[in-house]
């Protein structure tokens, strides 16, 4: 009986999702979509890209990238969290798009384009009840 093995590899794993989704969404849904549509497209892709990246899935609010490099995947947070920074700057602070991130260096099990296993898993920065996970 042949064994299907796993294919596996080491990844920096950089997964982010919107602080108060729920509560934009709430206040004005199609603003909030938008918003999150052009923060995608102008800064978090092109900056992940620009660092080696991918991203490997959307997740609503959230999204997942790999890199090559557990540098790399910092400086893309850091560069996108100073970005989200001064797009932030002239919207009332009730209305701001803030972005958890969180960042792992581990073993992932690749399927076709997916990546999944604990070093996806540790990556999901959580609640602000962990505060320490987030950059």
């Amino acid at each position: 009986m042949a064994v299907d093995r796993v294919q596996r590899k080491m990844a920096a794993v950089l997964a982010a999702d919107v602080v108060g989704y729920s509560r934009l969404m709430g206040v004005d849904e199609a603003a909030t979509l938008s918003a999150l549509k052009r923060h995608r497209q102008e800064l978090i892709e092109p900056c992940i890209a620009d660092h080696g990246g991918r991203v490997v899935k959307l997740t609503g609010d959230g999204m997942l990238a790999e890199f090559p490099s557990v540098v790399n995947a910092v400086a893309c947070a850091v560069e996108i969290q100073r970005g989200m920074l001064d797009r932030n700057q002239d919207v009332p602070k009730d209305e701001w798009m803030e972005f958890r991130v969180g960042i792992t260096l581990g073993d992932v099990v690749v399927e076709g384009d997916d990546i999944f296993g604990d070093g996806v898993n540790v990556a999901y920065p959580g609640d602000a009840a962990q505060p320490s996970r987030y950059l």
